[in-house]
C-alpha cells in the first residue's frame, strides 16, 4: 500500500489551496455567515472525548443554531436517545465543530470552536418550543467560520427529489433493533408506534 505518511507527501500530491479555498475562513460570524446560520434546519456536530468519537445530528426550526454575537453560538439540547454522547464528549474536550446544511443551498457551512454546557433557567427558558425547553444549550466559542465546496452536494445529488430512496426500500429501524437485540426491542410494532411517539416527544 502507498501510504501518505507526511504533510510533505500529501502537499506533493494535492498541492496548496488556492485563495478563495481560505481566505473565506474568518474567526467571527459575519454578517453573510450570520444569515447562513439562521436559515439552517440542520447541522452536524462533531465532538471528541476521553470515550471516542460522536457526530450527532442536530435539526430544528431554522435559526436554531442561535447567534448571540459574532464570537459566540447557542444551540438547544432538544430530546434525543438520553445517551448525550455529544455531550459527554464537550464535558471531556471542550472543541467542537459543526457543519450546517440549508435545503437547496448548494454549499455546507462549517464553525469550528470550543464549546460548555449552560442550564441557565432564563437560556433555557428563551429557547422553548411549544412550552417545552431544552435540558442544557451548547455555548460554542467560535474560533473559526467558513462555507464548505458545493461538489460533494452536487455529486450526491442531495436535493435532488428524483435520486430520494423509497424508505420502504431500506431496512427501518424497527427491523435493526429486532435483529440486533435478538427481538427483544423494535420490530413492527416499533415502527408503527414511531410517527405518534414522534409528534408526542418532538420538542
Amino acid at each position: 500500500m502507498a501510504i501518505i505518511d507526511s504533510i510533505a507527501a500529501l502537499e506533493s500530491l494535492y498541492g496548496l489551496p488556492n485563495e478563495a479555498s481560505t481566505v473565506k475562513e474568518v474567526p467571527r460570524v459575519t454578517p453573510q455567515y450570520r444569515a447562513l446560520i439562521e436559515a439552517s434546519p440542520f447541522a452536524m456536530l462533531a465532538t471528541s472525548g476521553p470515550e471516542g468519537l460522536d457526530c450527532s445530528p442536530r435539526g430544528d426550526r431554522p435559526g436554531f443554531v442561535r447567534v448571540h454575537d459574532e464570537r459566540t453560538l447557542m444551540l438547544p439540547d432538544r430530546r434525543g436517545n438520553n445517551r448525550a454522547d455529544s455531550l459527554r464528549n464537550i464535558i471531556g474536550d471542550p472543541q467542537v465543530a459543526l457543519c450546517m446544511l440549508i435545503p437547496g443551498w448548494g454549499n455546507a457551512l462549517r464553525v469550528n470552536g470550543r464549546a460548555h454546557l449552560q442550564t441557565d433557567p432564563a437560556l433555557l427558558a428563551s429557547f422553548a418550543v411549544e412550552g417545552k425547553q431544552p435540558r442544557s444549550v451548547v455555548v460554542i466559542a467560535v474560533d473559526a467560520v467558513y462555507f464548505q465546496c458545493a461538489r460533494a452536494i452536487v455529486r450526491s445529488g442531495l436535493w435532488n427529489a428524483e435520486r430520494h430512496v423509497a424508505p420502504g426500500s431500506l431496512p427501518s429501524a424497527g427491523d435493526i433493533l429486532a435483529t440486533l437485540s435478538d427481538e427483544r426491542v423494535g420490530g413492527p410494532e416499533y415502527d408503527r408506534a414511531w410517527p405518534d411517539r414522534a409528534r408526542r416527544t418532538l420538542w
